[in-house]
């Protein structure tokens, strides 16, 4: 709890107060509704998608420790055998609700690629997944043959290792390519402005599948990188707006939030692992293979349950980063106008109901981050 109490604190001021500010100011009230009906559809979608994985991994739960009878694989390889026919089980419960959202972003003209290409992704997400809940398992029944009911808080370290190693390698994955010149310089003069080394900013190619705008930063140390989708550089945001953005993701990097975000992922393994380990020690604990179904629900449910704080962590590091942006660029105009773009070119809402904010919501909302930047105007201008 201590560390989590200094994982919490950012640099945005705490006596800061935001102001009421209508977010809808120059938006126009077809794209508004636009985006409250788009929105809606897809909060919806996922809970559809989370429920019927439930049941699924429930009725699983309940059945599949049967199949542990036939299986001449060993004890580990019984268990990912296990895992993997859960993990395809929920992952064809999933294709409704995902053909359903890949039509919802086709109608309103988000995505851009067919269904053809779209199931070929997912098969091969599904490859990585499978790869995922085989290192997940090896890990667990292995420890747990050594340590039993207290495998869980060495699996702890174990994942937050392969965590940082994925952290350190992934940009090096992403084939990127420089960004222009005008925004190097930028990213030259906003680190110093951050006090910070400087961070490799790239391009990444999405426009062949999407009109959304994004960017992010990722990596440590050396890897660490700013990609910047195309979709942000085809017009609709202007260098002011894109300065904005910039600012944004070095402050990611400035303020050290991928390193605090392994650690917060840590402190969420304790009790997700432990809730696991609890579970499971009804059926022999996780060393036993019977016991892999009901550690897939345990994953789920407990997954579902951290999600509101885990997005709450989310949000401060990304009001951080805007509040960084802020005192780099000094230019809350260029802020509250890319803000209201993304109601426009990604049709996110700019009040979304109190429920879905909370289990969904990564980042503040588009009223919020308005708010943040007149707050910052009126702290530094006197207005």
């Amino acid at each position: 709890m201590v560390a989590a109490w200094f994982l919490w604190q950012t640099s945005v001021p705490a006596d800061l107060v935001l102001p009421k500010v209508d977010p809808t100011v120059g938006v126009d009230r077809r794209v508004l509704d636009e985006a409250e009906d788009y929105e809606r559809f897809l909060r919806w979608t996922f809970v559809g998608s989370q429920l019927a994985a439930l049941v699924v991994l429930v009725l699983y739960a309940w059945r599949g420790a049967r199949l542990t009878r036939e299986s001449a694989a060993g004890r580990i390889g019984t268990g990912m055998l296990l895992g993997m026919l859960g993990l395809a089980l929920v992952w064809l419960s999933q294709l409704p609700f995902e053909l359903l959202k890949l039509w919802w972003q086709r109608r309103h003209d988000l995505w851009r690629s067919g269904y053809l290409e779209w199931f070929f992704e997912s098969w091969l997400s599904l490859g990585a997944e499978f790869l995922f809940v085989c290192v997940f398992l090896v890990t667990t029944m292995a420890l747990a043959a050594v340590l039993r009911q207290t495998w869980w808080l060495a699996a702890v370290p174990v994942f937050v290792g392969l965590a940082l190693l994925f952290a350190f390698v992934y940009p090096y994955l992403v084939d990127g390519r420089p960004a222009p010149e005008n925004l190097r310089r930028d990213a030259v003069v906003f680190a110093h402005r951050q006090h910070m080394k400087p961070v490799k900013v790239e391009v990444e190619d999405w426009s062949d599948f999407t009109t959304i705008p994004n960017a992010y930063a990722t990596g440590v140390g050396p890897s660490r990188r700013i990609f910047l989708w195309d979709t942000l550089l085809d017009g609709r945001f202007d260098e002011r707006e894109l300065r904005v953005v910039l600012a944004h993701e070095l402050g990611h990097h400035s303020r050290n939030h991928i390193w605090k975000s392994v650690a917060w992922y840590a402190l969420l393994l304790l009790p997700l692992l432990g809730g696991v380990a609890w579970l499971t020690s009804r059926r022999g604990g996780i060393y036993t293979p019977r016991a892999v179904p009901l550690a897939l629900l345990a994953v789920l449910a407990g997954g579902l349950l951290l999600q509101p704080v885990d997005n709450a962590f989310s949000r401060r590091h990304e009001a951080e980063a805007d509040w960084v942006a802020l005192e780099t660029t000094r230019d809350p105009d260029a802020a509250r106008r890319l803000f209201r773009g993304f109601t426009r070119d990604a049709l996110e809402d700019p009040t979304p109901p109190g429920w879905a904010y909370a289990a969904l919501a990564t980042h503040p909302s588009v009223q919020e981050r308005i708010e943040l930047a007149t707050a910052w105007e009126r702290r530094h201008r006197g207005g």
